[in-house]
Formats: structure tokens, C-alpha cells, sequence
């Protein structure tokens, strides 16, 4: 089977470029800086403060790094990193366009990676189940709740779907995918009371200690905060979390923020739509509230927890700080970073071998933790 792009995870992945470009990216020698150039940069950092660098180019690396995840390394900026919806309705014609190019993939994803698909309603919320054809004894009374990526506003209905059926076909676990409520109808906290009502539950279809929840980008940031809220409602937690490159810090603070910036080809820069869509979510509550960036949050009595990012992940700094605040925490935290990858490519490709190390990482990780 050919590879296939696809606008996986958080749902911006759906960007293209021609393979000569990639080719040319690839191949494309790097000049050696003239003899003056680090006794200019020395003069430019000598004193105290910010460091200042001239502009550069950055190759795509091919060691450790496959063919595969090459081409999305080398693509272009995606068309929509810019782009600033004035009302409800620009919005959602920005939203169903990414929609669209996320459910033409499906079909294929699920015939390769043999899983099934139904809608159910969970809670009261939307969701759908996710099957593997072939479910791993070990895994039968085992049960993921995926909370999707998007930055608060992509992936509605079956869009949400990519990241579910890549675990659930790579790890061989059943799979609640919420369909949870977004922006611009229904801001923060809708889409973390979908999630909550969809956990709820689901505590009751299997045993919390043989349960996870699991998301990227967006969902990492959920799945962080629906332990958080679970804690302080007194519900069961799950036995492990992954919550992939969240956006643990929904305002510009991190330092890769600022190192990634123009970087990252697939979220660019906080200052295009991921701001405005960060804002619009949060619907005029405090940036530092912690069911809107969880790094604020008390991360002791977390579960097990597996995250993974990428060199030139704009959340670089995200994952990082998170991973840190759990292992001061005390808790059992892996931290799996991919060279070369901007924000959430690991899941970008289900043919490229990083995608299925990934997700394969994430379902021996869980399966460590998981009750059977």
C-alpha cells in the first residue's frame, strides 16, 4: 500500500507538497558560513538577555529518521497556519474543510489497520468505538478512552477518528473516542464535560485499573486536565494516561514556543490560528486555569504516564515541563522524543515506521500498567 498523508492527531496535518520539492529539501547542500560569521554572532550575544540568531535554514535530517517521515519533515507550512476566522460561520467552513480531508483517509486506515468503527452515544455525549478485528487475550477486558487533538475547534464527528484507530490497530486495544462539543458553539468547559460524562461512563463498562486515556495535542491537554478534575470530584482514575505533546500551557510560555517558532511546519507559530482558536476556547477565562493549562495543576497521584514529542515540536516545551512536574510529582512519567518531527508528526504517516514505534511505545507502556 502507497503511504498516505493524512490529517491525523490534531487534525493539521493535512498539508502537501510536491516530492520534488522534498527532494530538494533533502539533497540541498549546506554552505559553509563565512570566517567572520562567529565573531558576528559572539557580538551579537555579549552581554545578558535573549539570544539572537541570524536568519537560517535547517536541512532534513536522514539519520534515524525514515523516508517516510522525511517527507512530512520536508513539507511546506499548512495553507490554514495563518488564517484568522472574523465569526461563527468562517470558523466552521475552516473547520469542515480540515473535516473533510481527515475522513477521505479513513477508509483506508481502518482497511489497513483491520479495526471497525461505531458510533455510539456515551454518557450522553457522542463518541465512537473503536474495534480491533483481532483483540489480544491480555486486552479483553481492557478499555482506552481517546479524547482527540484539534486545538479546540478541528476534528468534529469521524475526523476525530485517526489517532483511535492508529492505537487501536497498532495495540490491539478497544477504543471510546468522544465526539466531544467545540468552539464556536460551545466554548470551554463543554468539550471537558463531554469528556468527563464519557469517562464517567465508562468506568462502568470496565474496571478503572484496567483503563487508560490517551490524546494528542489538544487531547494531551485534556487528558491531563480529566485527571485533574477526576481527582477533585473524586472519580476513578485511570491506570495510565498518554497524553501526547499536550498543550499543557494554552498561552505562548515555554521556551520552544520561541525556539520552534517557524520551525514546526505544521503549527508554525501560536501567533496564526492556534492563538486565536486558544482564546476563542477559552471564552475569557484565565489562560493559567488549570483545566485550560494543566501544567498549573497538582500533578501528584497521577497514573503511570507516557508522552512524546518531537525536536522541532512547537509543544516541545510543553512535553518537556510536563514530564518534569509529574517526575517531581513522583510519578512514572516516560518521555519518548522523535528526531526531527514537528508537533504530533509521529502520527502523521501510518506507514512510516516512527507511527507504529510510537503507538506500539504507548501500548506496551500501557500494558505494564493496565489491570487484566
Amino acid at each position: 500500500m502507497p503511504s498516505l498523508r493524512f490529517p491525523s492527531l490534531a487534525l493539521i496535518f493535512a498539508i502537501s507538497g510536491p516530492i520534488a520539492a522534498w527532494a530538494q529539501a533533502v539533497q540541498a547542500p549546506q554552505a559553509a558560513p563565512p570566517a567572520s560569521f562567529a565573531a558576528e554572532q559572539k557580538a551579537a550575544n555579549a552581554t545578558d538577555g535573549p539570544r539572537r540568531t541570524p536568519p537560517r535554514s535547517f536541512p532534513v535530517p536522514t539519520e534515524e529518521v525514515s523516508p517516510e517521515m522525511r517527507k512530512l519533515i520536508a513539507l511546506p507550512f499548512p495553507p490554514h497556519m495563518d488564517a484568522a476566522p472574523k465569526s461563527a460561520a468562517e470558523w466552521t467552513e475552516l473547520v469542515d474543510r480540515r473535516a473533510k480531508l481527515a475522513i477521505a483517509a479513513l477508509p483506508a486506515m481502518k482497511e489497513k489497520l483491520k479495526v471497525d468503527v461505531q458510533p455510539a452515544v456515551i454518557g450522553g455525549v457522542k463518541a465512537f468505538i473503536v474495534t480491533p478485528r483481532t483483540i489480544p487475550r491480555a486486552n479483553r477486558d481492557r478499555l482506552l478512552v481517546h479524547v482527540h487533538g484539534g486545538g479546540y475547534v478541528f476534528g468534529p464527528g469521524e475526523a476525530a477518528l485517526p489517532e483511535a484507530i492508529l492505537l487501536a490497530g497498532f495495540g490491539g486495544y478497544k477504543v471510546i473516542s468522544v465526539d466531544y462539543r467545540m468552539p464556536p458553539d460551545a466554548p470551554y468547559p463543554a468539550a471537558m464535560d463531554d469528556a468527563m460524562a464519557v469517562w464517567k461512563a465508562a468506568t462502568k463498562m470496565a474496571k478503572p485499573r484496567n483503563m487508560a486515556i490517551f490524546g494528542t495535542s489538544t487531547g494531551g491537554a485534556m487528558t491531563l486536565a480529566m485527571v485533574l478534575r477526576a481527582k477533585a470530584e473524586k472519580l476513578p482514575l485511570p491506570a495510565a494516561i498518554a497524553p501526547g505533546t499536550p498543550w499543557s500551557d494554552i498561552a505562548k510560555i515555554g521556551d520552544s514556543y520561541a525556539t520552534n517558532e517557524w520551525v514546526d511546519n505544521v503549527l508554525v507559530s501560536w501567533d496564526g490560528w492556534l492563538g486565536r482558536a486558544a482564546l476563542l476556547y477559552a471564552n475569557g477565562h484565565d489562560l493559567k486555569d488549570p483545566q485550560l493549562s494543566p501544567i498549573y495543576g497538582d500533578f501528584h497521584g497521577f497514573p503511570p504516564t507516557i508522552l512524546t514529542s518531537g525536536t522541532r515540536d512547537l509543544f516541545l516545551s510543553n512535553t518537556v515541563r510536563t514530564h518534569r512536574k509529574l517526575r517531581r510529582a513522583g510519578v512514572v512519567a516516560d518521555l519518548n522524543v522523535y528526531e526531527g518531527q514537528s508537533h504530533g508528526q509521529y502520527g502523521g504517516d501510518m506507514n512510516a515506521p516512527e507511527t507504529k514505534e510510537a503507538f506500539t511505545d504507548i501500548a506496551k507502556f500501557f500494558d505494564r500498567h493496565l489491570g487484566r
